[in-house]
C-alpha cells in the first residue's frame, strides 16, 4: 500500500498486494493524514490521557473484479453492531454498485497498511464516512475515465452507477467488471477532483430495509466465530487463573488431571508483573484433545493460591472507603465561580451519593482464540476488537519481529469492550508454544469470563447544589470516585484520567454559575476495562437522578427542570469545561450542542406522553446525556406492584447522532442500549470477597430476561441534515440514560428514591 498523507485515493499494485487478498482487477487505498514520527510517542499514554494510536486513521480497500464483483475490506470488527454492512453501503452508494453484487473481506491485524483498526468509541463510521465515500466516488470516476477512453468519446459523455458505464448519446454501456482491468491501469484521482454525489442521489445510504451483509451466514450457522475456528489438528485449553488479581500458583499437584482421558499435558503460565495491561493473569493451563476433556482435567488440578494484596478487597468496605472519599475535599478538576459562597448562601440545599457497582461485558460468546506457530510464525483466528494490538503483543511475548504473526479475525459473538484485551489470545499463544507450536484453541467459560474479567468500574458520586428561593441551582458540586483504567498501564494513578473525567463528569453543560467538580482517590484492586460506554454509565445515573431529586424538591416538574438546567440552546468548547478529551474528537468540528440535547429530551418525552395522567402505581421518568460525540434521552414508563415487583411497559429512546448512514441499524443499537441498561439497573452486579468475584454466572449475574425486558421500544431518530456535516456515534450513547429515566420513574410512581444499582428488592426497603 502506498501511504496517502492528503486524504486522497493511490492505486495499489495487484501484483504485490491484490493477488493476496483476492480482491481483483481494480483496488483503491482510502488514505486519512498521518502522524509524524515526532507524534509516535513510545509512552502508552498521551498527553491527553489516551492510548497512542488512538487517532490513527484507516486504509480501507475497495476492490472490483472482473466477473463485476464489488469487495470491500473492512478494517474494524463485527461484533452485531453492523460496521461491515454500513461500511460497504458507503462505498456502494457512491460506487454506483448494485448491492446484490458487494461483498465483504475482513481485514487481518495490520496497522501498518489499514491504520487504527480498534472498534471501540462509537467512531468507525464517524472516521471513516467521507473517506469511504470519496472511495467510492474515485472507483466510479475511473470507471468512466476506462469507458471512455474504450469508446474514444468525451469523459463528459460517459455516467456511471447501477454497476455500468453508459455512453448517454448512443445508449452503449459496459458492465463494471468489463472495465476493471483498464480502470485498474489509470491514476486515481487526487482528493481536491473527486466529485461526490449529493445526497438526493443515495440509494443506500440513510436507506432502510437493508439486510445485514452476513445475516445469511449468522442465521444458518455457516458464520465462523472466534469460538468455531479450526484448522486440522488442534488441541484445546482452558486454564485455571487466580481467583484474586495479582495472585499465583504457591503449589501444583498435576497428577489427577494427566490421568483424565484426552489430556495431553498440563503447562504453568507465569503471572504478569503488574500492572498487568493485556498479559494474561497467569495460572496453569490444561491441553487435551478436546475442551471437555481440558474442563475435566482443570477440574481435577489440585492448586493452592497465593492470593497476594488484593486479598483484602471486598465490596463492602472499598464502597465505605469511597463514600468518605466523597465526604471530603478532593483534588479539584473543574472550578467555576465560588461554589461555597453560593452554597452558604442558598435557600437551599440538596445533597444526595450514588452508587453503581463493578459490570461485566458478558459477551454471548466468550473469549476464544485459536493460535498456531509453525516455521518461525505466528497464525492466530481470534474474535477480537483490536487486531492490531493483538498482533503487536503476540510479536512481543513470542519474541518474533511482528511481520511474523499474523492475526485472522473472525466474528465477534458480542464484545462490549472486553475483546479489546487480547490477554486470551496470548495464553493461546503459549499453550501452542508448550506444544512446539501444535495448533491449540483456547477457550473462556462463562465462570472464567466473570471471575477474571476486565469489569466496568465501581463508582461512588455524591452532589451537593445549593438552591435559590425559586429552586434554581446557584451552587453545583460533583464528587467522583472510581478506579481507574490508567491502572491497568502504569502504578495505580489513583485519580481519573482524562478520558474518564470527561465522560459526562466536567463536561456536565449546565447553566449554574458555580460548579466545581472534584476527583478523590481510588485504588484499583481488579483488573478495570472498558464497559460499553465507560464513566457515562455512572455519570449518567448520578446526574440525571440528581436533577430530578432538584427538580422534586423545588416542586418543578423534572422533565421542565432538566430543560432549564441545560440552558438556553448554545455551542460549547468542551475544553472551556475542563474536558481534554472530548471523546477524542476536535472541539472545534464537534462542539457541546444544548440545543440538540435539549431537542432529544423533548422528542422522548413527546414520544411517552410526558405529562398524561398516571394511574396508581405507575410512573414516567426522563433523563438526558451527552457521550460519544451524540445525543440521547430516555423516558420510561414504570409499573409498581403492591409487593414492590416492577416492570417496564415502555421506553421511548431519542437520538441524535447527525447524518444517518443505516437507519436500521442505529434503530437496533438504541433497542439494543434498553435492554442492556433494564439490565444494569435492576439486576446485574460484580461484587466482590476476599479479592475473587462473587457471582460466577448467570445465576447470580443477572441479565434482562425476555419475561422482565421493556414490552415496548420505541426508537425516534432525529434528523441529522446533510451528510457533509460530522457524524456521531450509535454504539455506545444509548446506554447511559436508560438506569437514570428507570430510577426516576420508580420514584414517580412510588415515592421511593433508589440511589444504588442494582434496584433488585429496594423499592419495599
Amino acid at each position: 500500500m502506498i501511504p496517502c498523507d492528503d486524504g486522497g485515493l493511490v492505486n495499489v499494485s495487484r501484483r504485490g498486494l491484490v493477488a493476496g487478498l483476492g480482491l481483483g482487477a481494480l483496488v483503491l487505498a482510502v488514505g486519512l493524514p498521518s502522524r509524524s514520527g515526532a507524534q509516535q510517542a513510545e509512552a502508552k499514554f498521551g498527553a491527553d490521557g489516551m492510548p497512542n494510536g488512538w487517532r490513527d486513521d484507516p486504509k480501507v480497500f475497495v476492490g472490483i473484479a472482473e466477473d463485476g464483483t464489488v469487495t470491500v475490506t473492512c478494517h474494524r470488527q463485527e461484533m452485531g453492531q453492523g460496521v461491515r454492512t454500513s461500511v460497504a453501503m458507503v462505498v456502494a452508494d457512491e460506487l454506483g454498485a448494485d448491492w446484490s453484487r458487494v461483498r465483504v473481506a475482513q481485514a487481518d491485524g495490520d496497522e501498518a497498511r489499514y491504520g487504527n483498526q480498534d472498534t471501540d468509541g462509537s467512531r468507525s463510521l464517524r472516521h471513516f464516512f467521507l473517506p469511504l465515500r470519496r472511495a467510492g466516488a474515485g472507483g466510479r470516476m475511473m470507471l468512466e475515465q476506462a469507458a471512455a477512453a474504450r469508446w474514444g468519446v468525451p469523459l463528459a459523455e460517459v455516467r456511471a452507477g447501477d454497476h455500468a458505464v453508459a455512453h448517454l448519446p448512443s445508449g452503449r454501456s459496459l458492465g463494471y467488471g468489463e472495465l476493471a482491468r483498464a480502470a485498474a491501469d489509470l491514476p486515481a484521482p487526487p482528493r481536491e477532483a473527486i466529485r461526490l454525489k449529493d445526497a438526493s442521489q443515495f440509494r443506500y445510504i440513510g436507506r432502510e430495509g437493508i439486510g445485514l451483509v452476513d445475516n445469511r451466514d449468522i442465521t444458518t450457522g455457516r458464520a465462523v466465530y472466534g469460538i468455531d475456528a479450526q484448522v486440522d489438528g488442534m488441541l484445546h485449553a482452558v486454564v485455571a487463573r487466580p481467583p484474586v488479581y495479582g495472585g499465583k500458583v504457591a503449589s501444583l499437584d498435576e497428577s489427577a488431571a494427566l490421568k483424565v482421558p484426552g489430556v495431553v499435558r498440563v503447562v504453568r503460565i507465569d503471572p504478569p508483573t503488574l500492572p498487568s495491561e493485556f498479559q494474561p493473569l497467569g495460572g496453569v493451563a490444561v491441553i487435551a484433545r478436546n475442551t471437555w476433556a481440558a474442563m475435566r482435567g482443570r477440574d481435577a488440578l489440585k492448586i493452592a493460591w497465593e492470593d497476594g494484596p488484593n486479598a483484602v478487597y471486598s465490596s463492602d468496605t472499598y464502597r465505605q472507603g469511597l463514600e468518605a472519599a466523597v465526604r471530603r475535599p478532593a483534588k479539584v478538576v473543574r472550578n467555576e465561580g465560588d461554589v461555597d459562597r453560593a452554597m452558604a448562601g442558598a435557600a437551599k440545599r440538596v445533597a444526595a451519593e450514588y452508587y453503581i457497582p463493578h459490570l461485566a461485558q458478558t459477551p454471548m460468546e466468550p473469549p476464544a482464540a485459536l493460535v498456531r506457530i509453525q516455521g518461525g510464525r505466528c497464525e492466530a483466528w481470534a474474535c477480537t476488537q483490536a487486531p492490531q494490538v493483538t498482533r503487536t503483543r503476540l510479536a512481543q511475548k513470542l519474541g518474533l519481529p511482528e511481520e511474523a504473526v499474523t492475526v485472522h479475525v473472525t466474528l465477534l459473538g458480542g464484545g462490549f469492550g472486553r475483546k479489546s484485551k487480547p490477554d486470551y489470545v496470548i495464553e493461546a499463544a503459549l499453550c501452542s508454544r508448550a506444544m512446539d507450536g501444535a495448533p491449540v484453541k483456547l477457550t473462556w467459560t462463562r465462570e472464567d469470563d466473570l471471575s477474571n474479567g476486565y469489569y466496568g468500574t465501581v463508582s461512588v458520586e455524591r452532589l451537593e447544589a445549593g438552591l435559590d428561593a425559586d429552586g434554581k441551582p446557584v451552587a453545583w458540586l460533583h464528587r467522583s470516585a472510581a478506579p481507574s483504567i490508567g491502572a491497568l498501564f502504569v502504578p495505580d494513578p489513583k485519580h481519573e484520567l482524562p478520558l474518564e473525567l470527561g465522560m459526562g463528569f466536567v463536561n456536565t453543560p449546565f447553566a449554574v454559575p458555580n460548579i466545581r467538580m472534584e476527583n478523590p482517590e481510588a485504588v484499583a484492586h481488579v483488573r478495570v476495562g472498558w464497559y460499553r460506554s465507560v464513566s457515562n454509565i455512572p455519570r449518567a445515573f448520578a446526574v440525571q437522578s440528581f436533577v430530578a431529586e432538584l427538580a422534586h424538591a423545588a416542586g418543578r416538574d423534572p422533565k421542565d427542570y432538566l430543560l432549564e438546567l441545560i440552558g438556553p440552546a448554545r455551542l460549547i468548547d468542551p475544553t472551556d469545561l475542563g474536558d481534554a478529551w472530548n471523546h477524542g474528537e476536535d472541539p472545534r468540528r464537534y462542539p457541546i450542542d444544548t440545543g440538540r440535547l435539549r431537542r432529544v429530551i423533548e422528542t422522548a418525552a413527546a414520544g411517552i406522553g410526558w405529562g398524561r395522567p398516571m394511574p396508581r402505581g405507575r410512573g414516567l421518568g426522563i433523563a438526558g446525556h451527552y457521550s460519544f460525540v451524540t445525543y440521547v434521552a430516555v423516558a420510561a414508563e414504570v409499573e409498581v406492584g403492591e409487593r414492590g415487583a416492577f416492570s417496564v411497559p415502555r421506553v421511548d429512546i431519542a437520538v441524535d447522532c447527525g447524518a444517518v448512514v443505516n437507519p436500521d441499524r442505529v434503530r437496533a443499537q438504541m433497542e439494543g442500549s434498553v435492554v442492556m441498561g433494564h439490565g444494569l439497573a435492576t439486576s446485574a452486579e460484580i461484587s466482590f470477597k476476599d479479592g475473587r468475584a462473587v457471582q460466577q454466572n448467570f445465576d447470580l449475574y443477572e441479565l434482562t430476561r425476555i419475561a422482565t425486558a421493556p414490552r415496548e421500544i420505541r426508537v425516534h431518530i432525529l434528523p441529522g441534515g446533510d451528510h457533509d456535516r460530522p457524524l456521531g456515534g450509535v454504539g455506545e450513547p444509548g446506554l447511559p440514560p436508560v438506569a437514570p429515566a428507570i430510577v426516576n420513574a420508580i420514584f414517580a410512581a412510588t415515592g421511593k428514591r433508589i440511589r444504588r444499582l442494582p434496584i433488585r428488592d429496594q423499592i419495599n426497603a
